[in-house]
């Protein structure tokens, strides 16, 4: 039969003694402890800040003193990346019908709201479906003297610049005239990051 060997003792629950040290032990240290430059002066400073506050804690018996609150920093938010302009390239690819315009959204007729609203949730849908370019179509305006001429197409490229907007767009140029012209845009959307 196996023997087994005695159990260990839990020395958590046994009461731990602090040992001073002895008077040749603490010659010893402060012995040492002359011949130690200090890095910087202001640790010096510190430690006899420390030194003096040991001595109280001692003359005054075990204080309890208050913890300092700590101040965390809240997590800095992703920036949004800057616009860039459509290369002179794909610009021309997309005006002459070499590369595809994957998706089309019309605001003509919107309120600035349901524009705003209709035109964050087609940006989103593209960039979930792994779209490249969109045509974003504003509309020229009314011409007429007693309306603001073209509310959309002022609105739409500021839109654009807001930073959860840029999550959305890499950059944003004006349509060829085929494609609209200055009532509309080539938007090229950013890829999720997934």
């Amino acid at each position: 039969m196996k023997r087994r060997p005695p159990p260990i003792p839990d020395l958590s629950e046994m009461p731990r003694r602090k040992r001073g040290l002895s008077a040749e032990e603490r010659a010893l240290w402060e012995n040492v402890a002359k011949q130690i430059k200090p890095l910087r002066k202001k640790f010096r400073a510190l430690k006899n800040q420390a030194a003096a506050e040991s001595e109280v804690a001692t003359i005054a018996g075990p204080m309890l003193r208050p913890a300092a609150p700590l101040k965390i920093a809240p997590a800095p938010k992703p920036q949004a990346p800057p616009l860039a302009p459509l290369g002179r390239r794909e610009r021309a690819q997309l005006s002459r019908g070499r590369k595809e315009i994957d998706a089309r959204i019309d605001l003509h007729g919107m309120t600035q709201t349901r524009a705003h609203r209709a035109l964050f949730g087609f940006l989103q849908r593209a960039q979930d479906d792994g779209l490249s370019f969109v045509l974003v179509i504003t509309g020229k305006g009314k011409v007429g003297a007693e309306s603001e001429r073209g509310v959309l197409r002022r609105q739409v490229p500021q839109w654009l610049n807001l930073p959860e907007f840029r999550l959305l767009v890499v950059g944003y140029e004006e349509a060829h005239v085929g494609h609209g012209g200055e009532g509309a845009l080539y938007v090229r959307v950013r890829r999720s990051r997934i």
